[in-house]
């Protein structure tokens, strides 16, 4: 049996918009029904316009659809992502997550395995503190933690964090050898989910 994958993210300059589509890549190429979402925009307009980047990524990225809980109620797994905000995810994603409470107490998060994925302006700029500070909210929804790892030889090429996979963004656009580990993550997470679906 197939999975139903949401991949999940919020992304201002376009880094962790790379990343989440090659996540969504990776579970399509193991069988997965994929969707790909984004979090609405919160900053205001004064501070989106004041970098020429961000104002070109939301302008690139309107046809996204936005998420919504039902995304969460219909998939069997989780991708979830954020670039870094002082070692945290950002307030968007963040807002999102917050909203899941209803979800939470009917358990629908339980039981279904999910990863995470970032991106902050230099390696050790909160790539890992980002990605355990998301895995938080997964621990209180009964989710299970479907981390990379050292699973596969791809990791090591986009910098070897075993917690998922993270890009440097001020060395530019992810990498072809971070986009591969990107969809190693997401093929590992459709695979782990279509197993659990096949038990259960």
């Amino acid at each position: 049996m197939s999975a139903k994958v949401a991949v999940i993210y919020y992304s201002s300059t376009g880094n962790v918009h790379q990343l989440a589509k090659a996540v969504a890549e990776g579970a399509e190429k193991a069988g997965a029904e994929v969707r790909l979402r984004r979090v609405p925009e919160l900053a205001p307009d004064a501070a989106i316009d004041a970098n020429p980047a961000w104002r070109e990524h939301v302008e690139a990225t309107k046809d996204v659809e936005v998420a919504t809980l039902d995304d969460l109620e219909w998939a069997d797994a989780y991708a979830l992502g954020s670039p870094t905000r002082f070692g945290n995810i950002a307030a968007q994603l963040k807002q999102y997550l917050d909203t899941t409470g209803g979800l939470w107490q009917q358990g629908v998060m339980a039981d279904k395995p999910a990863t995470g994925f970032t991106s902050a302006h230099n390696a050790n700029g909160g790539n890992e503190s980002t990605l355990l500070a998301l895995y938080n909210t997964l621990h209180h929804w009964g989710s299970i933690i479907v981390s990379p790892g050292y699973t596969n030889p791809v990791v090591y090429g986009a910098g070897g964090n075993p917690y998922g996979t993270s890009h440097p963004g001020g060395a530019g656009a992810p990498a072809d050898e971070t986009l591969e580990a990107a969809r190693y993550q997401g093929e590992r997470l459709a695979r782990i989910a279509a197993r659990l679906s096949d038990e259960s």
